[in-house]
């Protein structure tokens, strides 16, 4: 009886949890939108001033990573992980932009950036899930929830219905 109330307990636990996970996933992508535009206005900027100078954009980043200059070295390198950065941002919101709102969570899983999923965390704001995607996941992690927990509980069951079972060690069997 304990093993259901508290399979029942996690199951509503986890619903409630999982049912944040679509709106997670959408602040997480108006950050990620944020994060891309910046990088983007960034890059241009950079673009310009190479555009200017005849370059293009990997002669301007060797010339500025081979520089004897610390400060020139450095802006090389900062403007590389810049571009690289822009260029992975810029795949994953295609990828969000494109999926339904559950697989928005598995993009979200398996490709996020730590900064913007710090960021986004530290400010999250639960919401209520009225979306068709909140609810499917809210249903789907408290079913996970209700059966790991039932799966955790089988064994210790088992022994009590075989100890309940047994006949007391001073019982008369007929």
């Amino acid at each position: 009886m304990l093993a259901r109330r508290l399979a029942l307990a996690i199951a509503v636990l986890a619903g409630l949890i999982g049912s944040q996970g679509p709106e997670f996933a959408q602040q997480y992508r108006q950050r990620l939108g944020g994060a891309l535009g910046e990088l983007n206005r960034v890059v241009a900027e950079f673009d310009g001033e190479i555009q200017r100078q005849n370059l293009s954009r990997a002669e301007a980043l060797k010339r500025l990573k081979d520089n004897s200059d610390p400060l020139a070295r450095e802006r090389g390198e900062d403007m590389g992980e810049a571009i690289d950065r822009a260029q992975r941002l810029s795949k994953q919101i295609e990828a969000l932009n494109s999926a339904g709102p559950l697989m928005r969570l598995y993009v979200v899983a398996t490709n996020f950036d730590p900064e913007i999923a710090r960021s986004t965390l530290d400010n999250y704001e639960p919401a209520e899930p009225l979306s068709v995607g909140a609810l499917t996941a809210g249903g789907l992690a408290a079913l996970w929830g209700w059966a790991a927990t039932r799966l955790v509980a089988w064994p210790f069951s088992r022994r009590s219905l075989r100890a309940g079972r047994a006949p007391s060690p001073g019982a008369k069997v007929a």
